[in-house]
C-alpha cells in the first residue's frame, strides 16, 4: 500500500465517522424535538460535544497524516498507520464514551490515543522538515 493510499484509508475511516456522529445529532434532534441549540437536554449535549469534539480532532490530524504521506524524505509506513491508528481509534473511543455520559474508560482513552496521533504526526513532520536540512 502506498504512503498516500495509506492517508486515504484514513481520511475515509475519520470522515465517516464524523458522518456516523452527525446522524446522531441529527436523530437526537428528531427524538427530542429540539430545533435550535440543546434545549438543555443532557443525552443531547453528550450527542452534540462528541460530534463537535471529533470535528475538531479530525481535520488536523488527517492533515497532518497527509503531509507525512507526501514530504520527503518518506515517512516510514508505519508511521503512518500508528497514526492514523490512534487517531482513529482514539476518536471511536472517546464518541463511545463521550456518548455513555461522564468520564470513563472510553473517553480517557480517547483522549490519549488522540494526544498520541497528534504526538507522532507532529514528531513525525518535524523530523521530516529538520530532515531536509541536516
Amino acid at each position: 500500500m502506498l504512503r498516500l493510499e495509506i492517508a486515504a484509508l484514513y481520511a475515509g475511516v475519520n470522515i465517516l465517522l464524523l458522518l456516523v456522529l452527525a446522524y446522531l445529532v441529527v436523530s437526537g434532534r428528531r427524538k427530542h424535538k429540539i430545533r435550535l441549540g440543546d434545549g438543555g437536554n443532557e443525552d443531547f449535549q453528550r450527542a452534540v460535544r462528541a460530534h463537535a469534539n471529533a470535528a475538531e480532532y479530525i481535520p488536523a490530524g488527517l492533515v497532518g497524516i497527509l503531509m507525512l504521506a507526501l514530504l520527503e524524505p518518506a515517512a516510514p509506513t508505519w508511521l503512518l498507520h500508528a497514526s492514523g491508528i490512534s487517531l482513529t481509534a482514539g476518536r471511536i473511543f472517546h464518541g463511545i464514551g463521550l456518548n455513555a455520559g461522564m468520564l470513563n474508560l472510553g473517553r480517557v482513552g480517547g483522549v490519549i490515543l488522540t494526544w498520541l496521533a497528534y504526538l507522532l504526526i507532529g514528531g513525525g513532520l518535524i523530523y521530516a522538515a529538520l530532515a531536509q536540512r541536516l
